[in-house]
């Protein structure tokens, strides 16, 4: 068994689910609606962008089904910020557990990103939803969704592993991702369509970003073909859609790199 495998051994189950329950009953306790806050986070957003954008900048009004086309761009947008968000405060946020030797410190980022997961798995339903009261067709395209899924959750927990261990050490980690998850809203079309920018340059630079990739082709399947892919901006199925993949997979080698080495000193450094 290679050092990944070992990284990513299945022994840890129990733990992992222990720590998943005990997130939500945190997260929701002391709340009146509970749980249902997972659900109306990303609706009232969506109420608010889409009376904004449609109302007063006239932005979608050429793009098909637009009200399932932004609230899933929206719905995409927040299982990445609650699963990071969650995630660098993963270790600083579980002393009493990394103070144990026993316990996997891995384990621990993982089940920030498997609880942002469960809120995101309930919010596509209610995508879902939003895509039977609108008509939108249901398209045998749908069957790669899962691929897309996989492809943002392991970039969620890429970027999760690398903040939990950098904020150990740099307590301004936490600010300086606050502005960078700002910055990133705009810079990546959840608002507003690929075709917005009449700029061709401007359109390649948004589509650098591996998200931009994932939420285009996440609409292009599930809500319309019309919507413009990474790979029809570059032209190219290996820049569009081979190099995120690819950038995504040597992200999360780097990360769990350096949260293997960084973990060792977590218990002094705390």
């Amino acid at each position: 068994m290679n050092s990944t495998q070992q990284f990513f051994k299945a022994s840890n189950r129990s733990l992992l689910r222990e720590l998943v329950a005990s997130d939500f009953k945190l997260r929701y306790q002391g709340s009146v609606l509970g749980y249902l806050w997972s659900l109306l986070r990303p609706l009232m957003l969506f109420g608010v962008l889409y009376v904004v954008f449609t109302q007063v900048f006239n932005v979608g009004k050429d793009v098909p089904y637009f009200p399932s086309y932004l609230l899933l761009g929206i719905v995409l947008w927040t299982f990445f910020t609650e699963s990071t968000m969650s995630g660098l405060n993963a270790i600083t946020g579980r002393g009493d557990l990394v103070r144990k030797v026993s316990v996997p410190k891995h384990i621990i980022v993982i089940s920030t990103t498997l609880s942002a997961f469960i809120n995101f798995s309930l919010n596509l339903l209610v995508v879902i939803i939003f895509m039977i009261i609108g008509h939108v067709p249901f398209r045998a395209s749908l069957v790669f969704v899962p691929l897309l899924i996989v492809e943002l959750a392991l970039l969620c927990l890429a970027v999760s592993f690398t903040l939990s261990a950098l904020f150990v050490k740099f307590r301004d980690i936490s600010h300086i991702w606050e502005v960078i998850l700002q910055a990133l809203f705009y810079a990546t079309p959840i608002l507003y369509p690929l075709t917005y920018p009449s700029s061709q340059t401007i359109r390649e630079l948004l589509s650098i970003n591996p998200l931009t990739q994932i939420i285009q082709d996440m609409r292009s399947i599930t809500i319309t073909p019309q919507t413009l892919t990474t790979k029809q901006v570059f032209n190219s199925q290996f820049l569009g859609r081979v190099w995120p993949v690819i950038f995504i997979l040597v992200l999360a080698a780097i990360s769990i790199w350096y949260f293997r080495r960084s973990s060792r000193n977590f218990a002094e450094e705390l």
